[in-house]
């Protein structure tokens, strides 16, 4: 078993506005290995980009506030570190890719100068060197032409060279993990497929670890090891690729995987959407936050949270319906191939 790189237990953390406490994250636990690719995956509000940001602290504060939990990575607490400490980290040992490079790059700075910004107040990289480290990076990531890109404002590039650049920046110091908030919602297939190889590409050369947080299951089916769903603010099940795709045990995720479409279904064929709005964060409920869009709910479900059910050494779920009581249902895929076109 590889070292975990990464960990991150009973993480909480939460916003004050003037309409309440919004509880964005509530008990979050996974860890990542060195050398793998973590996803993350959940509808809009489930609280994937909260708790990515949780892990460099980049949320916000105030409003934002952790109500508890511990973040290890190497081995120490980032939560008990100074902001001068912190500096250290970001983008020096863990590079973050944000979600959108049209509106994340600065548009009166030029490329070059954005990704020289990464040196500043860096001690092991002589000022002379800078510039050069910048262009070998640019060219690392697959940018061309890197003298011409460099003097570029962002304006002048494509969707898919500014997420190049976005990615260039993340990797100046060699970091030793990557996070990378949906790096290709803004991108169309072609592209989004050269970025997801990128990527592959880049772990392979440098062995860097990434967590990759998406609502897009073919992006999961394409690039990750291990998945981690999220709904609520929780984690609902986690596994390898295989045992979410094709061992389902939990409705929530079973939901995600009939709202897609495979490569083999009909084109007539009438996809079915989980019904219902997601849990109010608010006033979050007592019991499994999907409690009140489930199909198979039962009273237990509403009234109390359920414990983690382990199914494998790597494939855990928390569902009532695990159960030794609970009506026996098989939530396992039963399609000919997964969105990435791999088969049974």
């Amino acid at each position: 078993m590889a070292e975990n790189l990464l960990e991150i237990k009973d993480l909480r953390y939460s916003f004050r506005t003037y309409g309440g406490t919004v509880k964005a994250v509530r008990g979050v636990s996974f860890d990542v290995k060195k050398g793998e690719v973590l996803g993350i995956v959940g509808e809009s509000g489930c609280g994937k980009s909260v708790t990515a940001q949780s892990i460099l602290r980049l949320n916000p504060e105030p409003p934002g506030f952790f109500e508890g939990g511990q973040i290890f990575f190497k081995g120490r607490d980032l939560l008990k570190l100074s902001e001068k400490e912190m500096r250290q980290i970001r983008g020096k040992e863990i590079g973050f890719i944000f979600q959108d490079p049209m509106t994340s790059l600065n548009p009166t700075m030029r490329v070059g100068a954005q990704i020289e910004e990464v040196f500043v107040g860096r001690n092991d990289v002589p000022k002379k060197e800078v510039h050069e480290r910048a262009l070998e990076i640019m060219r690392l990531v697959g940018i061309s032409d890197v003298e011409k890109r460099f003097r570029q404002y962002p304006h002048e590039l494509s969707g898919g060279m500014k997420q190049r650049v976005m990615i260039a920046i993340a990797l100046v110091s060699h970091p030793d993990l990557i996070i990378c908030d949906e790096p290709t919602t803004s991108l169309d297939v072609t592209i989004e497929a050269q970025i997801l190889d990128l990527l592959l590409e880049l772990r392979k050369k440098l062995g860097t670890s990434i967590i990759i947080i998406t609502h897009d299951l073919g992006v999961i089916a394409r690039i990750c090891d291990r998945v981690v769903v999220m709904y609520g603010g929780e984690v609902l099940e986690h596994g390898t690729v295989n045992e979410i795709f094709y061992e389902t045990a939990h409705p929530y995720t079973h939901g995600l995987m009939n709202s897609i479409a495979g490569l083999s279904t009909p084109k007539d064929a009438v996809l079915k959407p989980i019904e219902g709005t997601p849990p109010d964060l608010f006033a979050p409920p007592a019991g499994c936050p999907f409690a009140a869009r489930c199909d198979y709910g039962m009273k237990v479900c509403a009234k109390y949270p359920p414990e983690f059910t382990s199914l494998s050494p790597s494939h855990a779920t928390r569902c009532w319906l695990q159960h030794e009581y609970a009506p026996k249902i098989d939530l396992r895929t039963r399609r000919e191939g997964t969105p990435d076109g791999k088969s049974e």
